[in-house]
């Protein structure tokens, strides 16, 4: 069940290259966008986000990535509003697991706003908003051969370990007490 959008959590957010994207919480009207989005991923993207074969998005997926219960989790999506029609560009969102105090987070951006700070910025920002909502761990499953993300979450202090029976994925692990990620820049 969605519950209503929490104010105070949209910016309008000025990249390093000068690009500019919009970040807010996802919304149940944001279904088009994020299939729109899914669609255009990579083969490369969408094996690093799902680590799998998935392709596109069932309509009960898509119905739990976009109709949020904002209690319990939370997604941001990027939305980059240069062009004729308003573009998602990247989401990044976390889920409560059942111990109710440590969540899983998980990001992906389009392939031509790799690179551009969006994900740091991104994943910044969702560490703020699980530290408001008093989370105290928050992990995340890496393939081990995503260096870029796993040295994005080195920066922000997650510690990475290996995944047991699972040598192709690392988890990451940020302590939620610990002092306030990096300013994203």
């Amino acid at each position: 069940m969605e519950s209503s959008c929490p104010a105070g959590l949209e910016s309008v957010e000025m990249l390093a290259d000068g690009s500019r994207v919009r970040l807010r919480p996802i919304r149940a009207d944001d279904a088009a966008l994020e299939v729109a989005f899914v669609d255009a991923l990579s083969p490369q993207s969408i094996h690093m986000r799902f680590q799998g074969g998935m392709r596109h998005l069932s309509a009960a997926a898509l119905a739990r990535f976009t109709q949020i219960d904002y209690a319990r989790d939370m997604a941001l999506v990027a939305i980059d509003e240069s062009g004729d029609a308003p573009r998602e560009v990247g989401v990044c969102r976390y889920f409560r697991l059942a111990d109710g105090v440590s969540c899983e987070f998980a990001i992906v951006l389009a392939d031509d706003w790799q690179r551009r700070g969006l994900g740091l910025r991104m994943l910044s920002r969702l560490i703020a908003i699980a530290r408001d909502h008093r989370l105290e761990v928050m992990v995340g499953q890496v393939l081990a051969t995503n260096r870029r993300m796993l040295d994005m979450c080195a920066r922000l202090g997650f510690e990475s370990r290996a995944m047991p029976g699972d040598s192709q994925v690392r988890e990451v692990v940020l302590r939620l007490g610990a002092a306030p990620a990096p300013a994203a820049s």
